[in-house]
């Protein structure tokens, strides 16, 4: 991949996102709900389990991991949105969970690790 802005690669790391999650069977519900200041890229159904899933790209290491991206803070915030999709969509007594999906832009490989239940 060549280098790009920021929003570029992370609509990059999202379309794979949502590809590896088509692969794998889940049913996307939205994507980019936003909801104040935060956001969920991803809202989709595994089975009957609402997840909620943060993607995090990078272009190098020199930050950490991609996952490492989504600190308490990002996660505090990534709940609050939550719950409001919840109440938005009158949605109870639902199973839901928090995933995160890493994708590490490496030259021309690329890597995507799924973190399941992460927070």
């Amino acid at each position: 991949m060549r280098t790009g802005s920021t929003k570029e690669k992370g609509d990059r790391g999202e379309e794979l996102a949502l590809t590896f999650l088509r692969r794998r069977g889940f049913r996307i519900a939205a994507t980019g709900y936003r909801y104040g200041r935060g956001e969920v890229d991803i809202i989709a159904y595994d089975g009957d389990i609402l997840v909620f899933c943060e993607v995090k790209a990078r272009m190098s290491d020199q930050f950490g991991e991609p996952e490492y991206g989504v600190t308490r803070r990002k996660q505090l915030q990534i709940r609050k949105v939550a719950e409001a999709y919840l109440f938005e969509h009158d949605i109870r007594d639902q199973v839901c969970r928090f995933d995160v999906i890493a994708v590490r832009f490496n030259g021309d490989r690329t890597i995507v690790r799924y973190l399941r239940n992460a927070f």
